[in-house]
């Protein structure tokens, strides 16, 4: 079996120092979270940023100094910046990372309803907009299903040329408005990508190491970080993110899985 990339997903867009005081806002703190998880072992950091009172945003300036932060700090990590932002952010303020040619970023491939009035809008000539750039400038896009029907929009558009094969999923599971955090559902997902896809599994709060322990026993990979979940055990919140990294490589280490190096996740995805 392939070794397991991990990644950090170290901020988001809506967890706050009011949930866990170690959620990063200021570009040291990004710096921070970032490092203690590449030690552990993540190859990949998920990025969102912050302003420093904690407003989230998608402007390119911020991200520039992050990015420059992350990689003073762990010059080979992959940053892997977000294209989905906040809700209700439009399509121009969340493509702005994408001026600054990362390796990877995420590509939303559907509408979701987050809860109450809450709704994560992607259209189909949105997720076609995001696919087209990102194949225009050489970024190797992350396909984020919250559904099973997601799937099937990322194959019907790579048929169409908006997204390149082999395609990287990330399934997301346990999000209010997406597919439950079950062993069946994510089997389920798994058993929906095409051959020669890789994928990764986050569990959204309770649910990030038992999905993390089935998608590392399946042969895929694994994110984990605050974005997702704030707790290392029930009612105990994590101290960082390198505590929810060391906690996903001690289930891979315990199942047989070695864990990538970030060049070595950079073959796996097929970025080098």
């Amino acid at each position: 079996m392939e070794k397991l990339i991990v990644t950090a997903a170290i901020c988001g867009a809506e967890v706050t120092k009011q949930h866990n005081p170690a959620v990063p806002y200021t570009v040291e703190e990004i710096g921070r979270e970032a490092l203690a998880a590449y030690e552990e072992g993540a190859a990949i950091i998920h990025l969102h940023v912050r302003h420093d009172d904690g407003t989230p945003t998608q402007d390119v300036a911020r991200y520039a100094e992050c990015i420059a932060e992350i990689k003073r700090l762990c010059p080979d990590v992959i940053i892997q910046p977000s294209t989905g932002g906040a809700v209700g952010m439009n399509n121009a303020e969340r493509m702005q990372p994408l001026q600054l040619v990362p390796e990877m970023a995420t590509l939303d491939c559907g509408t979701v309803n987050f809860g109450g009035d809450d709704i994560f809008v992607n259209t189909e000539n949105t997720i076609k907009e995001f696919g087209a750039k990102m194949i225009e400038i050489g970024t190797k896009p992350e396909v984020e299903v919250f559904d099973k029907g997601m799937i099937d929009t990322a194959i019907r558009l790579e048929k169409q040329g908006y997204i390149k094969a082999p395609m990287h999923f990330n399934f997301v599971l346990g999000v209010t408005g997406g597919i439950a955090a079950s062993m069946r559902d994510l089997s389920y997902m798994i058993d929906s990508i095409p051959a020669g896809s890789t994928f990764t599994a986050t569990g959204i709060g309770r649910h990030e190491f038992p999905m993390a322990a089935h998608a590392i026993a399946a042969g895929g990979h694994v994110r984990v970080g605050f974005e997702d979940n704030i707790y290392i055990e029930k009612s105990i919140l994590a101290k960082s993110n390198g505590e929810l990294v060391e906690k996903a490589v001690y289930i891979a280490e315990a199942l047989g899985r070695s864990i990538a190096t970030p060049d070595e996740a950079r073959k796996i995805l097929g970025l080098s």
